[in-house]
């Protein structure tokens, strides 16, 4: 099973993915949580430039193409591996952020994107998209608490985007939630994390074995 958690900034998507991880394998389930950028080795080293607030310059056509390359190299060493092991695996952003983000607020052109995200993965596509969704106010101010308490300030490049891009992300998840109805799974993140860890497991639940139910 591939699951894909997706979100704007502060949403509360790794914390979600935790919590999950943390239930199924307390019921025996065999399940890997990974992360895009930053899944593997190379992946980090990636991840540390795009993410880096120093790195305005960086165009969108070389950040989409970052993207896919840390996208490939995730499918190759960590998620195809994992998938055929009968591993569940939980992705902290998967192709959907490259289609809402370079392609709705970047404006980059679909066709390219859409190419990019089929060649880097084989064409693989998670079974279910858990859109944690929520106004930018509350995500940002969650994403700037995170980033001072966690020391993570100066890896912020996103979070520093103006207030419209953010509205823009959002809207562009929004709308691939409504185009994709068999995938996607909309759960209100405005909520505390227990109630979305619950709402979440619901829809999970269905899946799991009966013995593990």
């Amino acid at each position: 099973m591939f699951i894909s958690f997706e979100g704007i900034e502060g949403c509360g998507k790794t914390t979600q993915v935790h919590r999950l991880v943390c239930r199924l394998e307390a019921l025996g389930v065999p399940v890997l949580s990974t992360r895009e950028p930053g899944g593997t080795p190379v992946g980090r080293e990636i991840r540390s430039i795009l993410l880096d607030v120093r790195n305005q310059h960086l165009s969108p056509l070389a950040e989409l193409f970052l993207y896919a390359a840390d996208r490939a190299q995730h499918m190759e060493e960590v998620i195809r591996p994992a998938l055929a092991n009968g591993t569940w695996v939980l992705c902290d952003r998967f192709i959907d952020a490259t289609t809402v983000y370079q392609g709705y607020c970047r404006r980059l052109d679909m066709r390219l994107i859409h190419l990019l995200n089929r060649t880097a993965t084989g064409g693989a596509l998670p079974d279910i998209t858990f859109l944690l969704d929520c106004p930018v106010d509350i995500g940002l101010r969650r994403a700037i608490h995170r980033n001072k308490t966690q020391d993570m300030e100066g890896q912020d490049r996103f979070e520093q985007e103006q207030k419209q891009f953010h509205e823009s992300v959002r809207e562009g998840y929004l709308r691939l939630s409504t185009r994709e109805k068999d995938r996607f799974v909309v759960i209100d993140a405005t909520r505390d994390e227990k109630a979305m860890e619950a709402d979440i497991y619901e829809h999970i639940r269905p899946l799991l074995e009966p013995a593990k139910q």
